[in-house]
């Protein structure tokens, strides 16, 4: 089982926000993000830091695959 982030960027997109004024923002690190760009797990507080930035739920950002 893995995620995808794929939602994530594509909302940083539609949203006209830079990746590193959305890390900024929400102050994530900057390996945190790098963890987001490979796909790797984060924490749940990282997801609602985002979801809080861009006002969306966290199934908007992330997707699981079987």
């Amino acid at each position: 089982m893995g995620v995808s982030y794929k939602k994530l960027w594509k909302l940083i997109i539609d949203k006209d926000m830079t990746n590193a004024e959305v890390r900024k923002k929400a102050c994530i690190s900057p390996s945190t993000f790098t963890r987001l760009r490979q796909n790797e797990y984060v924490a749940l507080e990282v997801l609602v830091k985002l979801c809080a930035i861009l006002e969306c739920q966290i199934g908007d950002i992330v997707e699981c695959s079987y």
